[in-house]
């Protein structure tokens, strides 16, 4: 069968599987909408954890950031990585005792504000659109070229199976389809990585290919240093980014995946705070897996590319360049007309452009794999985007029904706000089309935003909410607002400048980061800016209430603590 049929075969089969589960397990309740109910196994709540975390980005965007960047692509799996042990082993346990739906919920609890539950909502929204454009734009790029539709329509078809399963199942229909999710993407992932490793290097263990030596007895990354510096790119294993880059972009990833509203509020569908524990540890093995997985296959999946197409006649090239030209994603331009497609790190001569997010879907076909295989990553990429989709469309809207419908609205029904929750996953739905559609960036870019955008704000509030009995309501509010403001606005300034105000590109040029920083790592400053703003503005404020001081006491100290010591 062609790569067509397969296609639709496994794309259509996971699909069913996906409504299949939501219709099955339906929400009927507000708290089965928010949480499955609480009585989600730990195994069960780890593989939902990880299909939630490992989004587009991970599956499609990240090997093809490494492939492209080498070293320098490491951030994004130091990051992604080290921000869920922080978030398992610092956070999750005590969010999970503290009993609160949502982090707008926590933050208006703990702050004991509805202003401050409100400007967490409206931190909340920001992150969850950022995040959530970059995961439709990953449903259009596998639909463009696997369903043969335009990435536009490809968007829009992704809208509406999200539609279906978040806004009928909630959290207890997702966690349940994310199940099944994991278990596609990372066998869709895994499958095509083990058949190359064996082609490449004779290793069924890409982990290890990575570090074996290809055809001609030199090692894979020894060669592909030597060739990309003939074409006059930097080394693959030597990196272009200065320290304080990489360190800036490798905290903000750390501290914003910390503070993701969507994968905290995975740790309430378990019973037990123990159960919230288990589950974060099963999540990091299931998500492991892949992330050191994701290396090899961004070195296998540049040098295939590399030696099949570099060099090669314009009118005999691969059909894997021709399948991917149709969807724009990868272009070939004879500029000196002297019929061989030149790779070059000079734009000026440069006749080959390689979408950045077609490496893992494209490997395969590169490595010319069976159909079926090819198939299985269509559904793969899928799976990923919808499943990380899916959770951050139910955070939008339990953030719009919970934390600011029943903030003005405290009598409002369980019916009512279960409307409500449903209205606002549909409105979502709609908006994280247009901006799949209209992308700020390419998916893993755009996610970092996102990362950035939670550490500037989430994070420091949280941390200090559990950690600081002296942490009061208006630091919280104005070390939100300001982190949120500085961080979207450096964002805006330096990726969006010459477009919205007008600016020259030297003003938005790399000389003018502040410290050497990038847009992708200035959460972490942000983050600092809200950490000094919250602690100075509760210095000089009342401190809370005595039965808020009590009650984190309470979060921190186990039940039972000092019993035998006072006996």
């Amino acid at each position: 069968m062609d790569i067509l049929t397969w296609t639709y075969i496994l794309v259509g089969l996971s699909f069913a599987l996906y409504i299949g589960i939501a219709i099955y397990t339906r929400a009927g309740s507000t708290k089965e909408f928010y949480t499955a109910g609480g009585g989600v196994s730990p195994l069960a709540n780890g593989m939902a954890t990880a299909a939630d975390w490992m989004s587009a980005a991970s599956f499609i965007s990240m090997a093809g950031i490494i492939a492209f960047s080498g070293y320098d692509g490491s951030v994004y799996l130091m990051g992604w990585t080290g921000g869920y042990v922080l978030l398992a082993l610092l956070l999750a346990p005590y969010l999970r005792k503290f009993g609160k739906f949502t982090v707008p919920d926590f933050v208006g609890d703990r702050y004991y504000s509805n202003k401050a539950r409100v400007v967490a909502v409206v931190c909340a929204l920001f992150i969850s659109f950022t995040y959530v454009a970059g995961q439709m734009r990953g449903v259009g790029i596998v639909f463009s070229r696997y369903l043969e539709v335009d990435i536009n329509t490809g968007v829009i078809i992704g809208m509406c199976i999200v539609f279906f399963y978040a806004v009928l199942g909630g959290m207890k229909g997702i966690t349940y389809t994310q199940v099944a999710q994991y278990c596609v993407l990372i066998f869709a992932f895994m499958v095509p990585a083990i058949f190359v490793s064996m082609q490449l290097t004779g290793n069924p263990v890409p982990q290890l290919g990575l570090g074996s030596t290809v055809a001609d007895g030199t090692y894979l990354l020894d060669k592909l240093d030597g060739v990309l510096g003939e074409m006059g790119f930097a080394e693959y294993t030597s990196g272009r980014k200065s320290m304080a880059d990489i360190f800036a972009i490798t905290l903000a990833l750390m501290v914003g995946t910390a503070g993701l509203p969507h994968v905290i509020v995975r740790f309430f569908t378990v019973p037990r705070v123990k159960d919230a524990r288990l589950s974060a540890g099963y999540a990091l093995v299931f998500i492991a897996i892949l992330y050191t997985t994701a290396p090899a296959v961004a070195a296998f999946g540049i040098y295939n590319a590399i030696e099949t197409v570099a060099d090669k006649p314009v009118n005999d090239l691969p059909e894997w360049v021709d399948n991917w030209q149709k969807t724009n994603l990868i272009t070939v331009n004879d500029k000196n007309q002297d019929g061989i497609v030149q790779y070059t790190a000079n734009p000026e001569t440069n006749e080959l452009n390689i979408d950045k997010d077609i490496m893992v879907l494209a490997s395969p076909e590169i490595a010319k794999l069976p159909n079926w295989v090819i198939g299985l990553v269509a559904a793969g990429g899928m799976a990923a985007a919808l499943s990380t989709a899916a959770g951050l469309l139910l955070v939008i809207s339990t953030s719009v029904s919970r934390d600011l419908f029943r903030t003005f609205r405290p009598n409002m029904t369980e019916k009512r706000e279960l409307l409500i929750a449903r209205i606002s996953a549909a409105g979502a739905v709609g908006l994280a089309g247009y901006f799949g559609v209209n992308p700020p960036g390419f998916v893993a870019e755009v996610v970092a935003f996102a990362f950035g955008l939670a550490a500037a704000s989430f994070f420091p509030v949280i941390i200090m909410g559990i950690f600081s009995t002296r942490m009061n309501k208006e630091g919280a509010i104005a070390g939100m607002v300001s982190g949120l403001v500085f961080t979207l606005a450096y964002i805006t300034f330096f990726k969006f400048g010459v477009t919205l105000f007008g600016l020259t590109p030297e003003m938005v040029s790399s000389e003018n980061w502040f410290f050497g920083i990038s847009p992708e790592g200035i959460g972490s400053i942000g983050m600092l800016v809200n950490f000094i703003v919250c602690y100075f503005v509760s210095k000089v404020t009342p401190a809370p209430p005595q039965n808020v001081q009590d009650m984190i006491q309470e979060i921190r100290i186990p039940r039972g603590a000092g019993q035998a010591h006072d006996h």
